[in-house]
């Protein structure tokens, strides 16, 4: 039997903390949900806060419609309720549906995966590199590389050669396991270790590169990772904790995939209409993991989420007629378009401004529709959302739209509940994040 430390799954409240404070993860929130988590995802404890107003229980049904890596699902499974995630980015689908899947031999993960720690640093050893960084970098002839294809989407410079050689070592013994019940806990492991120990990518606002890491200890970095995954699963055993599914799928579709289940409520983040493209997020670990072959899979992929920048707008796009009698939206897109010829900006992406605009509120209008049909009658909503000016400077005041939005299709706007001021970097200034309520009243 391995010897897991004791880990505990207390129910924290919402705290009167500051600005700064509010979207980080406190240590005690760290279980399952560190295994993968986006850095700029919403914490823990504001799913619990509208889990408790809404007054929801086991016999509840709550929903994330745009479920990143899970938040909302797992927190909602360690409090007892049953809970469904809808995730298009396909890596962001699997780091989230392994989150919540607690039913694995523990001691059998633990065992392969010290055997694939030893075999992978036996292998390096053979290759004069050690897994642990020693002070003259020894660079061997042959290290291996990513294709062609995955160069070409991957940001420049990601990973820099050792660690990228030693990751690829890595990969090949995990893969070995793919098909096994514990092969998926192997792979998210390598996934964090690779995003955030491993790589040379660094996260603000957006992702980019810093300071290039030459060599990084890769297979200690992993393992570390597998031993935090299963601390948190030698604390769950033997506890029946709620169901939890996530599925792969476009948001703004809905009727089919929920079809004969019935939401209680919604706690969920959409994306924001602000230019960033929410798949290079996850760019390198997808690529690594197969998720993301080739630039044709990647376009495939963009295609079932909101669109939400001009580098995920369509020809043949038409989530615009869903909103072309909210005044606002036209005047807003309006608004941007004027100031584009004013500035004389020509680019192609500057001209699609205004039109993703409209396509962004009109998805999420299509959303909200199809949503209606697998409410319950008074089920609450929950969506956390972001004031916004990427777009010359044009202020979207994103909350007040959607509010505005789900009354026209027969929601009741109930109220906006302030959450925190974030720095933009386009306007140099505060914008507000916020969570807009409502309630469908069947």
């Amino acid at each position: 039997m391995v010897d897991f430390a004791d880990t505990s799954h207390g129910q924290a409240t919402q705290l009167d903390v500051s600005n700064g404070e509010r979207n980080k993860l406190s240590n005690s929130d760290r279980a399952f949900h560190d295994w993968y988590r986006f850095v700029l995802a919403y914490p823990p404890h504001l799913v619990r806060q509208y889990l408790n107003e809404f007054e929801l229980g086991h016999d509840d049904l709550v929903l994330d419609p745009f479920c990143g890596t899970g938040t909302t699902v797992v927190e909602a499974k360690l409090q007892g309720i049953p809970s469904i995630g809808i995730e298009a980015n396909r890596f962001a689908h699997f780091a989230g549906s392994v989150k919540v899947d607690w039913d694995v031999d523990v001691d059998a993960l633990f065992e392969h995966a010290r055997g694939i720690r030893d075999r992978v640093s036996s292998k390096l050893a053979k290759q004069a590199i050690h897994d642990h960084p020693d002070d003259a970098l020894h660079v061997p002839n042959n290290l291996r590389g990513l294709n062609d294809d995955q160069q070409r989407i991957i940001l420049r410079d990601s990973i820099s050669p050792i660690p990228l050689h030693k990751s690829l070592l890595l990969l090949d013994e995990i893969k070995k396991f793919e098909k096994t019940s514990f092969g998926k806990y192997l792979r998210l492991a390598f996934a964090n270790a690779l995003v955030y120990k491993i790589s040379n990518l660094r996260f603000g606002p957006e992702v980019g590169v810093g300071k290039p890491r030459q060599d990084v200890a890769v297979v200690q970095e992993w393992f570390a990772e597998i031993e935090r995954i299963c601390i948190d699963l030698e604390s769950v055993k033997d506890v029946d904790y709620a169901n939890a599914d996530v599925k792969l799928s476009d948001s703004r579709d809905l009727k089919t995939l929920l079809k004969g289940k019935k939401i209680s409520a919604i706690i969920t983040s959409p994306p924001y209409p602000n230019e960033k493209d929410y798949t290079r997020t996850t760019r390198l670990e997808s690529v690594m993991l197969g998720f993301i072959p080739d630039k044709a899979a990647l376009r495939e992929m963009k295609k079932t989420m909101l669109r939400s920048n001009t580098r995920g707008v369509y020809k043949d796009d038409d989530d615009d007629k869903y909103v072309e009698n909210i005044s606002e939206i036209q005047k807003i897109a309006k608004e941007i378009e004027q100031k584009r010829i004013e500035l004389n900006k020509t680019s192609g992406f500057e001209r699609m401004y205004a039109r993703l605009t409209k396509l962004y509120f009109g998805g999420m209008a299509k959303h909200l529709l199809q949503l209606s049909s697998v409410l319950k009658p008074g089920a609450k909503l929950a969506y956390v959302v972001g004031d916004q000016a990427s777009y010359l400077r044009v202020m979207i005041r994103t909350g007040k739209i959607l509010g505005k939005i789900a009354e026209s299709v027969g929601y009741e706007f109930v109220k906006i509940d302030p959450f925190r001021t974030r720095f933009s970097t386009a306007t140099k200034s505060d914008l507000n994040e916020e969570v807009v309520i409502l309630r469908w009243r069947g």
